[in-house]
């Protein structure tokens, strides 16, 4: 039997009300908690374990947490205040506290060429949490684009919250070499940006950023005229343990 792709579309609807309502009767958290959408892990286990296969990694993308923090309030007490450790505890991958072999000129050091198929990413995150395979990524994006990413342990994401002073690795994928221009806009009570020129080469490159300023840090670069997506890195004070 065949069906038109409005038929196709509502038996997709159907599948995924199916699936929240299973979640809820399941005892997982609803609206309410919202706990899913915090900086902790979803509560409860795993719903999508329950579900059919073709939905289950979808549902695990919406149940990856997402903070929300109050960028855009009045008032300066939000940039200065404490975080405990739960804060950073879903992004420990993707920062570590120190690196002194690294020499920063400007806003990243100086990239050089990344093999991506010795470290290749299990699942790359977009901004918003939702992930996506490597494998699936790299067969549906096209190479002529400018990407960069934040390197993990296991994965690649556009999103870190990190405590300030920490060091990420960058991966930036440029479909040509040449000159490159790369950007930082830093939000805190006023805003600042900064610029440099770096060299790129053709495929993927690699360069360390300083979380060495407390604020949303907004990084993207520029190739042959083509910007690329923007990464943000939320830095926050550390808060003393105990």
């Amino acid at each position: 039997m065949k069906f038109g792709k409005n038929s196709k579309i509502l038996l997709c609807m159907t599948a995924l009300a199916a699936c929240f309502m299973i979640g809820i009767a399941c005892g997982e958290d609803g609206p309410e908690g919202q706990e899913w959408l915090g900086t902790e892990s979803v509560s409860g286990s795993d719903r999508s374990m329950i579900m059919d296969e073709g939905i289950r990694g979808m549902v695990r993308w919406m149940d990856r947490p997402v903070p929300n923090f109050p960028w855009y309030t009045v008032g300066g007490s939000f940039y200065t205040e404490g975080y405990n450790e739960s804060t950073f505890s879903s992004f420990t991958e993707y920062y570590v506290t120190s690196d002194t072999t690294v020499v920063v000129d400007g806003i990243v050091s100086d990239p050089t060429t990344f093999n991506i198929t010795q470290k290749t990413p299990s699942v790359v995150y977009y901004g918003a949490g939702v992930g996506l395979p490597y494998a699936q990524y790299a067969a549906t994006v096209p190479s002529e684009t400018n990407d960069l990413w934040i390197l993990g342990a296991t994965n690649w994401t556009q999103y870190v919250v990190s405590p300030v002073g920490t060091w990420l690795q960058l991966v930036a994928y440029a479909p040509v070499e040449g000159p490159a221009g790369f950007y930082e806009m830093i939000q805190t009570n006023t805003t600042d940006s900064r610029h440099k020129t770096y060299q790129f080469n053709q495929g993927y490159n690699t360069m360390n950023f300083n979380a060495d300023q407390v604020g949303r840090h907004m990084l993207y670069f520029v190739v042959n005229n083509q910007p690329s997506n923007v990464v943000i890195v939320d830095v926050f004070a550390q808060a003393p343990e105990g």
